[in-house]
């Protein structure tokens, strides 16, 4: 057990934990939202600690649905599923006990907030198996990777006010561009096996999608700002994250895989500073 240790952390993704930042910084943005800057410890550590752990669980389902095909792909390939250093079963029961752990974390929550889980957890769980259908599962990704939103709105304020609802459509706009990038690394591979990717469904327009959707996101944002009345610090943040955007077009327009895949890894700043904009604001008003 003790020697399949690093290989159960590789398949959970210990070791890349740019996933788990793009996950936490909307759950972050809503949670200081919803509590006008002021989130309890314990808010805190329960979503933190599961948005950690809920992303680990679905990288094993992602391992586990994706066995056949990422032996085809250059950056997959040796990953410990598909390349046989654990066996499929392995990872589902660790999805499964991750799965469990998290609900636990909630218990303490209102029920809106439990029931709100059920349905993360399924959005998580067949996010996967969209990508032999759905032209675009990226956008299905947007949803699974932001239902921080409404449930921390739902922890806060026992309902989900219009607000998270829009953060949420901001977020599946944020996960098209990003992931759009991270398909684009593949996608050669993902022609060869017949993977449906957003980078694929746009072809040739793929660059000005990824910009629209930056765009579009960034939009939502704005208009929040406007509606909450942030000050001058909001606005240095979403300023910084729209400086971000621009940078990842520089690194996407000549469609390569390395500058494109910096790309999508940068997304952790342009995420980062659009929470450090709705902290900032937060933490001077209480003064």
């Amino acid at each position: 057990m003790f020697a399949r240790l690093p290989l159960y952390l590789r398949l959970i993704r210990m070791d890349k934990p740019i996933g788990s930042l793009l996950l936490l910084w909307p759950t972050l943005n809503a949670l200081w939202i919803a509590s006008n800057g002021r989130p309890s410890p314990s808010l805190l550590v329960i979503f933190i600690v599961g948005t950690v752990l809920m992303r680990s669980a679905g990288c094993a389902i992602n391992d586990y649905a994706d066995r056949d095909f990422d032996r085809y792909v250059k950056r997959t390939e040796s990953r410990p599923l598909t390349s046989g250093k654990i066996r499929a079963w392995e990872a589902l029961a660790i999805a499964a006990a991750l799965s469990i752990v998290s609900f636990l974390l909630i218990l303490p929550l209102n029920s809106l907030t439990k029931e709100l889980s059920v349905v993360a957890l399924f959005v998580a769980g067949s996010y996967p198996f969209t990508k032999r259908f759905f032209a675009i599962p990226q956008a299905y990704l947007g949803i699974a990777f932001g239902f921080g939103i409404p449930m921390a709105f739902a922890a806060v304020q026992n309902h989900v006010p219009p607000i998270a609802w829009s953060m949420l459509v901001a977020n599946v706009f944020w996960s098209v561009a990003y992931d759009t990038e991270y398909a684009m690394v593949d996608r050669d591979d993902d022609i060869k096996i017949g993977i449906r990717t957003s980078a694929l469904t746009f072809g040739r327009f793929d660059v000005a999608a990824v910009m629209l959707c930056y765009a579009a996101t960034l939009a939502i944002y704005a208009a929040i700002g406007v509606m909450l009345r942030f000050d001058w610090l909001y606005w240095a943040g979403w300023a910084a994250a729209l400086g971000c955007a621009l940078y990842h077009y520089t690194l996407i327009r000549g469609r390569e895989r390395m500058p494109c895949f910096a790309a999508f890894r940068h997304n952790n700043w342009l995420g980062g500073a659009l929470f450090a904009g709705i902290a900032a604001h937060y933490a001077v008003s209480a003064l």
